[in-house]
């Protein structure tokens, strides 16, 4: 399955909220949830955001679905 829809829907959300919420149509936000459009860097940060998780698990990249914590570079 798909790692958006799954948090979207772990999360009660249907399409059409998680657009809005994000800035951007429904049938945008499908087209991206089923890979028919390329997910850009900025919509990835605002579901990250949303869904309270790290791009990184979005992307598959790690299985760890908690956000990773904020830190200040110094």
């Amino acid at each position: 399955m798909n790692r958006m829809r799954e948090i979207r829907e772990d999360l009660g959300l249907n399409q059409t909220e998680v657009a809005k919420k994000i800035g951007i149509t429904q049938r945008n936000y499908s087209y991206i949830e089923t890979g028919r459009t390329m997910l850009t860097e900025d919509i990835l940060v605002k579901l990250a955001d949303l869904y309270n998780t790290s791009t990184d698990y979005i992307l598959y990249r790690t299985d760890e679905r908690k956000p990773y914590k904020k830190s200040i570079m110094k």
